[in-house]
This record gives C-alpha cells, structure tokens and sequence, in this order.
C-alpha cells in the first residue's frame, strides 16, 4: 500500500485487493452506508466492470432496527447500489432485541443474514469493509480481554461462518483512505453516531488510539502485530496437529497390543498420558481444548476454564507416587475428562440431571 495512509485507492491498487476473488461464482458486499462499507461497494463495482468475466456481486445491507436512521441509511444505499448497477437486498432483524450484549448479538445476527443471503443467491464469499483500524482495535480489545495467541491474531483475511466464505479485502488499508477514495469520487456516507458512543467497547478503545499511537501503538503497528501472531498462530497450529496425529499413532499401537482400561469409552479422543505430559504446554493446551469442543455439547469451552483444567491434570499426575495410579474425572463443556491410570480420555459427559422440585 502506499505510504501515504490519505491517498485514494487507485484502480489498479483495487484490482489487487480483490484479486483473490475473482474467480467466485457470486459475492455478496456488506454495506451498511458507513464510508468503509461504501468504499467496499464503490472499488468492487469498479473492479467487477474492469473484467471480461467475473463474479456477479450483491450488495446486502442488515437493518437491525436498532436505530431511526437505518431504514434511510438502507434507502441510500440501495440508490447508490442501483447507480453502480449492482443488485441490493435489505435484511432485517425481527423480534425481540437483548437488553444487554446488543453489539455482540446484532453482529452475530448481521453474519447470520448475510449468510442467508449467500446462500439464497449463489454466493460462495460475504465481503466486508473492516480495516486495518479495525484490525488494530480487535487486538486491543482480546489483549485487554485476556486472549491467548490465536485471538490476538484477531481477523484473518478470509474464514468460514455460516457455511460461506468470510473475506476481509482492506485489513491492510486505513479508514482514511477509503475516505479518501469516496471523497475524490464524490461518493457520500453515512455517519453511525454508535460509532462514538463511549457505552460501547470498541469507541471507547478507539478514543485512546491517538495517545497510543503518540507512543508508537498506532494502527499500522498493532495491525503489523496481529499479523505476525496470525502467523505464529497458524505454526503452533501445524505443530498441534502434528502433536495429534502422534498421539493418536500411539492410540492405535496401544489397542492393538492391550485391551482398553475400564471407564475408556469407545467414542472419545485418548491421549497416552506420559506422551502428552512430555509435550510443550501450548501444545498440550490446544490438544485438551480441541477434543473438548469436539466431544463437548455445550458451547465452544473458554481458554481459561480449559487452562484451569490442564493445571489439574498435571497436578494430578505428579502427584501420583509408584503406589498410587493417577485418577481424575471432570467435565467441562459438556465433556467427560478423566485420566485413568496412563491415559487421558476425553468423552461426551452424561445429561446432567434434573433436580427434583
């Protein structure tokens, strides 16, 4: 990108943001009306008209009925949408809304019906306009949060959510400049006034950004971090599934030698408990984590909660003497995990019971 993070984006700095997708059936825009949204819209209209084949696009806007304005900010859209001649859909949030978490349950409905809308029009990716400024406050927010490495990393460039593609073409580029891009092209926006309303995390952590970019914590070096931990992650990850498929290899030469020990079901992941116990603690974390939410019925478990239980499974297994074997049965997430003399099963747990009125 260029240097200057004021300097519209040219059309052929376009072509590559978009490159990777040109070879998609259908993509949907997100568009809410904000300038990121808008610029999204804007550079992907232009891109589309520059290719003698492409994908057909789909700008989608969600209105969570959260505010008076969105319905015009949609009718907006939609007419800037017609003149780019590109097809719009609005979406709307029904029912009743939470009275507390409204930013985390509208975003998690806003994915829910973009994805729909995917999947109703042939779409394989949903492109959203999300920034390196944005990249730079989702870190600031999972460190201040407590995250381990892989929410650190923040968003990728592109996932998978609700069975289509999630992709993120200006996790490199500043809001500025997408600013610019619109206001070189007379292109107007809207102004989300929740943006600024400090009862919110993300503008309160937005608030503080220039003091710490006076210190040297600006966007484009905590978004430069996010990237080199998306990186780090993204090895510890290769080396977990290699620590797996190891402890697994030593699975299948253990039940062709020996008969399963009692309480070790069928349908469950087994580690051999010394192998495991040799194996760096990252490593060992993401290895408990992983069959948890596999074999798990309740929810994606917390890092914290598995850390607490991997801190027990040590404990117990050093504290067991030549005399005494090591045991242990908890669950977590809906998970059964128990070391049984050498061997660390994790399982579905049993349907909780029912207390008697």
């Amino acid at each position: 990108m260029p240097d200057d993070d004021h300097s519209p984006i040219s059309a052929s700095e376009a072509k590559r943001l978009f490159a990777d997708w040109k070879r998609a059936p259908a993509i949907v825009l997100a568009v809410s009306g904000g300038p990121d949204s808008v610029a999204l819209m804007w550079l992907a209209a232009r891109w589309r008209q520059a290719l003698s084949r492409g994908p057909r696009l789909l700008a989608v806007t969600v209105d969570h009925g959260l505010r008076t304005d969105a319905a015009r900010e949609a009718r907006d859209v939609k007419r800037l949408a017609r003149a780019l001649d590109l097809p719009h859909r609005t979406m709307r949030w029904t029912g009743v809304k939470p009275k507390s978490g409204v930013p985390a349950a509208a975003r998690a409905e806003r994915y829910r019906l973009l994805a729909k809308a995917a999947r109703e029009s042939g779409a394989t990716h949903i492109l959203t306009g999300h920034t390196r400024d944005d990249q730079a406050e989702t870190l600031l927010m999972r460190l201040l949060r407590g995250s381990g490495i892989a929410g650190l990393a923040a968003m990728a460039r592109e996932t998978e959510r609700e069975g289509v593609r999630l992709a993120r073409p200006f996790l490199s580029v500043s809001k500025s400049q997408l600013i610019a891009t619109l206001k070189k092209a007379n292109v107007a926006f809207a102004d989300d006034p929740t943006n600024r309303d400090v009862n919110f995390t993300r503008p309160r952590i937005r608030a503080v950004m220039p003091v710490l970019a006076a210190e040297g914590g600006d966007a484009r070096n905590l978004a430069r971090l996010a990237s080199r931990l998306f990186r780090a992650n993204a090895a510890i990850e290769i080396l977990t599934d290699g620590a797996e498929r190891y402890l697994a290899l030593r699975e299948r030469q253990g039940v062709s030698q020996t008969a399963s020990p009692a309480g070790v079901v069928a349908d469950a992941r087994i580690f051999d408990a010394r192998a495991f116990a040799a194996m760096p603690d990252e490593i060992r974390l993401r290895l408990l984590w992983r069959a948890i939410d596999r074999f798990g019925h309740e929810g994606p478990a917390e890092l914290g909660k598995v850390e607490a239980l991997l801190s027990v499974l040590d404990r117990a297994m050093s504290e067991a003497g030549h005399e005494r074997r090591p045991r242990l049965k908890q669950t977590l997430a809906g998970a059964l995990v128990s070391l049984i003399d050498d061997q660390i099963s994790i399982a579905p747990a049993p349907p909780r019971r029912r207390r008697a009125d």
